[in-house]
């Protein structure tokens, strides 16, 4: 009886132990739980089998101590008889019943009290797994909590980084293309106002400009 108290004594020092350092506190105490209805439901059955027990000691004491009173009433009816030898008999088996009365009386009392012992522990098992099982219900609020709060950091920070950078790439981009659009109608308005090449200006010259403009470009391209 004293071993499976300290055993479960152990059982739970390493759960205060081991709760508050555990990645998933919810995870150990239900296996914590699941060991402590295993060992409810094998008290339970210890008891009943001490119960059954303890009762058949008691049955037997008390059946001694009717055969006790039984032979004192004979041994005492033979004597009055002027029968000695009978009630002599009688008392020898008065005697013999006595001492197996009192050893079933103490082998009551041993599996009564160990039987009060066995109650007292169940009761601490049930009690002791109502207050996990309470402590399981506020270590999954944690966690929930715990989870809820890395999913608004996670929105929190795609929120307050990729989105301005999103738009600031558009902005150039956009930028990149009006100045673009803007450029070649600056262009086709010199051409239809004739504000553009004039005669005075060689071919060869408006070809090497055009080449090195080329060459800018690809060279551009290149960086």
């Amino acid at each position: 009886m004293s071993v499976f108290r300290r055993m479960r004594d152990i059982t739970v020092a390493n759960l205060n132990e081991h709760l508050e350092q555990s990645q998933d506190p919810v995870k150990l105490i239900d296996q914590f739980l699941v060991s402590t209805r295993q060992d409810i439901g094998e008290a339970e059955k210890l008891r009943h089998q001490y119960a059954s027990h303890t009762r058949q000691m008691k049955q037997q004491a008390d059946q001694a101590a009717g055969m006790v009173n039984k032979r004192e009433e004979q041994a005492s009816m033979a004597l009055k008889a002027g029968e000695e030898h009978l009630a002599k008999l009688a008392l020898q088996e008065k005697i013999l019943h006595e001492e197996k009365m009192e050893q079933y009386n103490e082998l009551y009392a041993q599996s009564y009290a160990a039987l009060q012992e066995l109650d007292e522990q169940i009761d601490q098992l049930k009690v002791e797994y109502q207050n996990v099982y309470s402590k399981r219900q506020y270590y999954y609020a944690r966690m929930q909590t715990i989870q809820l709060q890395q999913r608004m950091n996670q929105r929190g920070n795609h929120n307050g980084q990729n989105v301005p950078r999103m738009f600031n790439r558009l902005d150039d981009q956009v930028s990149d293309l009006e100045y673009e659009a803007q450029s070649l109608r600056d262009i086709r308005r010199m051409s239809q106002d004739g504000s553009g090449v004039t005669g005075s200006m060689s071919s060869s010259t408006l070809d090497k400009e055009l080449e090195r403009l080329r060459q800018k470009l690809n060279n551009d391209r290149k960086e």
